[in-house]
């Protein structure tokens, strides 16, 4: 029967558009508008058959913070698959996951800031979570906007594809989603490659595996026959991993770079009650032999050693008389359980024969050497070893004795290790001399005098008796008196601190006299010095200076600024002494010193370096202003005031001209503080001050994170430039903000991160407070989980051009 025209016409408009298989679940679609949250009836948006879930998660370690995550939702364990920013934020119970109406996902906090966005660039009219374990958003046409498989954590899923520049990031460990120690990255230049990265700054060492398909990579494929290749640009393809005969009708799939530094690919029984994961493939196949770093501590952390097992699982082992410096984190290291060999002049001799060895075979940490012997025979080897007190280990094989030393890196176990190696360890009861105890020789000697001098007093026990009594009866009489008749120091009991009190004569004797000056600002200088516990902790002493009322104020306000706070990105204060007229503040040392000699004082830093120093600064700040228990403005952000660790982790120092508010404060009222270039322009206004006086002060300290030098360099031939944010802002008015990195190849190849700095630090140096964000929307912005918007002209423009 003929079917006319104007009924086909009818049709054709009546019928749903033609869209992909895979999106073609309509049954199951999110529409826009929809909404989750952590806690109630809508926590999750399921796939058609059930197989995943797209929510929010509790975390394991804290069933109060949640995880924006995807998962295998049919098996008990509920594996996860996907989960958002790294682990790096975990969301409230308060917090909202929409759908919005312009079509994309809009992660907000309670009060309605936005945390996390899936990106406002496109639009789609739905959303769904797919059966292959991919959630996307998507156009009535078929097209998709976002979706998690471009976005992967650390999983990938037999159907998805990663492109060049896509990576997996392990994650720290499996309860803990924080960024791990390891990536899989398949590099724009075609080569497939694993690296180690550092924690907590995240740079790369030496790859320790790679396909070395550099020009011919072009993604890497997970099929739905189960196989993991890299496909090629002349057809062929590498494999990587494969599930072999394990179809995806009877198994659930996925491959994941575990906390290890492992890929494995796993299989899960789908009709199984009582199944679980089985891992059929790795690579590599033994991590323990691949990694080989010239740097860094290798797979497991120092002085430990890494142990493939028969279920080739990874397991970090210490040698015998060390333990781990964190059981729970093994891969952290081993620390010696006794007083290594003591390297004074006089107690060498003394030490030696405290010493003895123990034979680990099979064992080599084969960096760590760093003297070599030959001939030799193995007493003499062992024998040189115990009377050296920089060895730790000595190797003997066939009259060659090599030397290492502490810490001992790339440590590995195996039938493939053809090593013998004898560990010093200490003798008989010494072993139970903990390393604090063991003291330099002029010590020990004033020890034995104190041995002597008690063995004839406790030789007269009637005198030692009378002795006692007279002691008591002075300390009962004069420590009393001197009680009454001493100054009291400000009062700190309202502080609510579990900091230790020293007094000043122990750091007096932990700064040796306060010797070594390592910084001095308006309020004090501040000394180098050990504490006398277990672990020679390094210390840095602040000594405030003359007991007048405005440094007694800034004493009071910087125990209570930074007694009470705990983040990375803060110095953390360990102590005071609070006697007679003495004010001293006791801090964890920083080896790196502060950010002005690691930008200012040498050749330009990695700009990797100089990028996580600014993302540190950022959360510190954030912590203050919207975190802490009491809500706190610095008052005084400037690069002598931000320190850097040992990792180069950046800490905010230096309280004394802090302002603490109550929790419903937003603004207070103060005199003029903080360092000339810094000061944001309200403070001359005579007008109440907020927390964007720090937001100011950050926009200039990132403009010389990116430039790498001083806000104010009058020395500078061009006048143009004497003021750093007057030129970065005329360069990138005029669209060359490359000058502003003129010469730094790292930074300029990283262009377009140099230019989302730039425009968020013209942000925060905007002369009106309200224009500039808030330290949450500024650390969002350089995390880049939210776009950054054109910043607006600032008057503070020079009127020149960029040159």
């Amino acid at each position: 029967m003929a079917i006319s025209s104007s009924v086909l016409l009818s049709l054709f408009i009546l019928l749903p558009p033609i869209i992909p298989n895979s999106l073609a679940q309509s049954n199951s679609n999110i529409s826009l508008g929809s909404c989750l949250t952590p806690i109630g009836d809508n926590t999750t948006w399921r796939s058609p058959s059930g197989d995943f879930a797209f929510g929010f998660r509790p975390l394991d370690t804290d069933p109060n913070l949640f995880l924006l995550a995807i998962w295998f939702d049919k098996i008990p364990n509920k594996t996860t698959v996907w989960y958002l920013g790294g682990g790096t934020q975990p969301v409230q119970s308060g917090d909202k996951l929409q759908l919005v109406s312009n079509g994309y996902l809009s992660l907000e906090d309670q009060t309605g800031q936005q945390i996390w966005t899936s990106g406002t660039g496109s639009t789609a009219d739905y959303a769904a979570m797919l059966d292959t374990g991919n959630f996307v958003l998507a156009s009535s046409d078929g097209s998709i906007s976002w979706q998690s498989f471009d976005n992967p954590s650390d999983t990938i899923l037999p159907s998805q594809v990663l492109s060049q520049g896509s990576m997996l990031r392990a994650r720290l460990m499996d309860t803990d989603y924080m960024p791990g120690r390891f990536i899989l990255s398949v590099q724009q230049d075609g080569n497939l490659v694993f690296y180690p990265i550092v924690q907590p700054s995240g740079f790369s060492y030496d790859p320790y595996w790679a396909s070395h398909t550099v020009g011919i990579g072009t993604k890497l494929v997970y099929n739905e026959t189960g196989s993991i290749y890299l496909a090629l640009a002349n057809g062929n393809d590498f494999p990587v991993v494969s599930a072999g005969s394990y179809s995806l009708s009877m198994f659930y799939q996925r491959a994941t770079l575990d906390p290890d530094g492992v890929l494995r690919q796993y299989v899960y029984p789908k009709n199984s009650t009582n199944g679980g994961w089985s891992a059929v493939d790795l690579q590599p196949l033994d991590i323990c032999q691949a990694m080989f770093t010239e740097t860094g501590s290798g797979v497991c952390g120092f002085n430990s050693y890494c142990k493939l097992n028969g279920n080739q699982s990874v397991d970090c082992e210490c040698p015998p008389h060390y333990s781990y410096l964190d059981p729970s984190r093994k891969y952290r290291g081993c620390k010696p359980n006794f007083a290594v060999h003591n390297c004074h002049a006089e107690g060498t001799e003394v030490d030696q024969g405290l010493f003895d060895t123990v034979e680990l075979k099979n064992v080599d940490w084969p960096l760590a050497d760093y003297e070599h012997y030959q001939p030799l025979n193995n007493e003499l080897c062992r024998n040189n070893c115990l009377s050296d007190c920089f060895c730790a280990v000595v190797v003997y094989n066939d009259q060659d004795c090599w030397k290492k030393k502490l810490p001992l890196s790339n440590g590995r176990v195996g039938s493939y290790v053809q090593r013998t190696l004898l560990v010093k360890i200490p003798k008989g009861n010494y072993s139970q001399i903990q390393p604090a105890t063991l003291m330099p020789a002029n010590k020990k000697n004033d020890k034995r005098t104190l041995i002597l001098v008690g063995s004839v007093l406790l030789g007269s026990s009637a005198f030692f008796n009378l002795l006692l009594i007279a002691a008591i009866i002075f300390i009962t009489f004069y420590g009393f008196r001197i009680r009454r008749n001493a100054k009291l120091g400000p009062d700190l009991s309202t502080v609510g601190l579990s900091l230790r009190c020293f007094t000043y004569r122990e750091l007096e004797k932990a700064t040796n006299g306060f010797r070594e000056e390592v910084g001095s600002g308006a309020s004090g200088v501040v000394y180098k010095g050990y504490l006398q516990d277990k672990y020679d902790t390094c210390i840095a002493v602040k000594k405030i200076g003359k007991a007048l009322p405005e440094t007694e104020k800034e004493f009071a306000v910087e125990m209570q600024a930074i007694g009470k706070t705990h983040h990375k990105n803060l110095v953390r204060l360990l102590g005071y002494c609070n006697e007679g007229k003495e004010r001293l503040l006791v801090y964890e040392f920083m080896s790196n010193r502060s950010l002005t000699q690691f930008l200012f004082n040498g050749p330009r830093p990695d700009w990797n370096r100089r990028v996580q120093i600014a993302l540190g600064v950022a959360r510190g700040l954030l912590y203050l202003h919207e975190e802490c228990s009491t809500r706190i403005i610095h008052c005084d952000i400037k690069p002598q005031n931000i320190l850097l660790d040992e990792n180069f982790v950046a800490k905010i120092s230096d309280f004394g001209l802090a302002k603490l508010l109550k929790t419903d404060q937003t603004q207070t009222n103060t005199g003029i503080r903080g360092t000339r270039g810094y000061v944001a322009p309200e403070w001359f206004r005579n007008v109440r001050i907020t927390s964007k006086v720090d937001v100011y002060s950050f926009g200039v300290i990132l403009l010389e994170i990116i430039c790498c030098r001083r806000n104010v360099e009058a020395e500078i031939g061009d006048e143009e430039q004497v003021i750093l944010t007057y030129w970065v802002n005329d360069c990138y008015r005029e669209g060359r903000v490359d000058l502003a990195v003129d010469g730094d190849e790292e930074a300029t190849a990283d262009m377009k991160r140099v230019e989302q700095f730039v425009m968020v630090a013209l942000w925060c140096v905007q002369e009106e407070p309200s224009l500039r964000p808030t330290m949450r929307k500024v650390t969002q912005m350089l995390e880049g989980a939210v776009d950054v918007p054109m910043p607006p002209e600032p008057s503070l423009t020079s009127g020149t051009s960029c040159r």
